[in-house]
């Protein structure tokens, strides 16, 4: 069952603004996740194992390039752009 009510739905509408933003997709990824990580934390929206798992998927593909020392971009950004999606499409079940 979906979270309801007028803060889940701006905590959707908040993730589908950082989803839909300009900038480098890394850190809309970044600001996306801790904003959806405190909606979560705060029971606004209902944890659901495949939300738990695409978030650290995401976080997975967000460390690569960091832990690597290089330069954020290319595969990560690929990454986060195709996870944050899926993310989207799961929020209508948190």
């Amino acid at each position: 069952m979906s979270s309801t009510g007028v803060a889940a739905d701006e905590a959707r509408a908040a993730f589908r603004t950082h989803l839909d933003a300009t900038g480098h997709a890394v850190d809309n990824a970044r600001e996306a996740a801790a904003g959806l990580e405190a909606a979560l934390a705060a029971g606004t929206l209902q944890r659901t194992p495949a939300l738990d798992q695409m978030l650290r998927d995401l976080a997975a593909a967000l460390d690569v390039d960091r832990a690597a020392g290089e330069k954020l971009g290319g595969k990560s950004a690929e990454a986060a752009r195709f996870i944050l999606r899926a993310i989207a499409r799961e929020l209508e079940n948190a």
